[in-house]
């Protein structure tokens, strides 16, 4: 099985964020709305799938939030690897993590938005 990146479908910045990487990031991977999906055959639940995006690499390890993101662009070239590199990066890391929960709390207020992208808070 190929790598996998599952978003929410319902989510129209989601979907606009999917569409970018699609045409200009090109990872090679999977990438597939979480509804469309037998979550179970990857080891997700709905819960997860709808509070961050999922990465499920290619040995079933599963990644969310912002590592799911730097997952997916280390399927890419450069400069897409190298940014992927530095947001994992020591020191880096918690600043990513943290700025991906605050783009995943307000993305309902983001451009190309709808009422069903909007998180419950944990």
């Amino acid at each position: 099985m190929g790598a996998l990146l599952v978003f929410d479908g319902d989510c129209g910045f989601c979907t606009a964020c999917v569409e970018f990487t699609r045409r200009w990031i090109r990872p090679r991977v999977d990438i597939q709305p979480w509804q469309f999906l037998d979550l179970a055959d990857y080891g997700l639940t709905e819960e997860q799938c709808s509070e961050a995006v999922q990465f499920v690499a290619t040995d079933g390890r599963i990644h969310s939030g912002s590592r799911a993101v730097t997952g997916m662009l280390r399927t890419a070239n450069r400069p897409w690897l190298w940014i992927a590199a530095l947001a994992d990066a020591p020191g880096i890391e918690p600043i990513a993590a943290s700025a991906y929960r605050l783009v995943a709390r307000n993305r309902y207020r983001l451009p190309g938005s709808t009422p069903a992208c909007a998180v419950s808070p944990r």
